[in-house]
């Protein structure tokens, strides 16, 4: 994890809080030694802060940045280190890397191991550059309803094998795709099994639901499950190169920014013309509207030509029921700062 600090972060906030843990910390020293005295120490959300987000740098930046606000701390993950995530929510769902040009289609069989390269006949994975349809990746809205890979069954004979290609495959070379059959393993989790689509051997792995998490996150590379998300209430948004769409077919952007949807986060647009960044207040809510979905901020805070929109700001309902109001303060582009190395600035907004 790497938090570059701007010159800008309030140091009274940072000393506020720190007196405070210190404060709390001490309270629980003299308090120690009764045993009657058991206070669960619950610490204030971040006032607000700037931070520079390490993406890894460039237009396709290699890392995902996951930010939580109240805590001021940003994760960077690489984007690659991932392949399925397996939803941990009541449902059973798997979700595709939209981090990446992952995509995937199913096949009429439901035995993995009668699945070889002569299904690949005729079937094309790519997508991007005017290739590929969207049913070839999840909603773009990161609506589960909308995966590709369908709901899976209580009956092992109806989940269907699919076709998969990682974004370091060939698009034009099927021994490089995976075939992937995804079965539910109890009430607690999935069992997955995979192989590379040419390959004899078929392996088999256990996936076990983590209500922490919005998703268990596993890795066709390393063939084992890995971390990624944070825990489900310990982000709220993320900044990254990412699958989405334009007009009817995938495309994929940069300087992409998803929310915590799975997590409840929840964010709305102002329009600064309105009511300034500086000004905007509790009560100023109320006349929001709030989306829930994945791309409620996406690409809508930035041009790829011209910079940020400096007239908008988002408001943001992190997983608790704080309110922050979230600006862009550069990106790389006309604006003095290094593309792959965005700069955020938010502050919590108060009764």
């Amino acid at each position: 994890m790497l938090i570059k600090y701007n010159s800008k972060i309030k140091n009274s906030m940072k000393l506020s809080r720190l007196l405070l843990v210190l404060g709390l910390a001490t309270t629980g020293l003299f308090s120690a030694c009764s045993k009657d005295d058991d206070a669960t120490v619950v610490i204030a959300p971040s006032d607000g802060s700037e931070l520079t987000l390490d993406g890894g740098g460039g237009t396709g930046s290699p890392k995902t940045v996951y930010v939580d606000m109240s805590t001021d701390s940003a994760t960077a993950v690489s984007r690659t280190s991932w392949s399925l995530g397996f939803y941990s929510g009541n449902d059973y769902r798997v979700i595709l890397n939209g981090f990446t040009s992952m995509s995937a289609v199913a096949t009429a069989k439901t035995d993995i191991t009668a699945v070889n390269t002569d299904d690949a006949a005729g079937v094309s994975l790519a997508i991007g550059q005017g290739q590929g349809t969207l049913s070839m990746i999840d909603n773009v809205y990161g609506e589960l309803s909308g995966t590709v890979i369908a709901e899976v069954s209580a009956t092992d004979a109806t989940n269907y094998v699919y076709l998969v290609k990682p974004e370091t495959a060939s698009a034009s070379d099927p021994a490089t795709w995976y075939k992937v059959k995804i079965t539910r393993s109890g009430t607690t989790g999935y069992t997955l099994q995979y192989a590379l689509l040419g390959a004899t051997t078929v392996k088999t792995v256990t996936i076990t639901k983590n209500s922490s998490y919005n998703f268990v996150f596993f890795s066709f590379d390393s063939g084992a499950t890995v971390n990624v998300e944070p825990k489900k209430a310990e982000w709220d948004f993320a900044w990254s190169y990412a699958a989405y769409y334009t007009a009817t077919i995938p495309y994929f952007f940069s300087d992409f920014v998803v929310i915590n949807q799975q997590g409840g986060v929840a964010a709305a647009k102002v329009d600064s013309t309105t009511v300034g960044y500086a000004n905007f207040k509790k009560a100023d809510t109320a006349s929001l509207t709030f989306s829930s979905k994945r791309d409620a901020i996406g690409s809508s805070w930035r041009s790829t030509g011209t910079g940020i929109y400096k007239q908008y700001y988002y408001v943001v309902r992190d997983p608790v029921g704080n309110y922050y109001k979230l600006k862009f303060v550069s990106m790389g582009i006309n604006d003095g700062g290094e593309r792959g190395y965005p700069v955020v600035e938010y502050a919590l907004i108060k009764e």
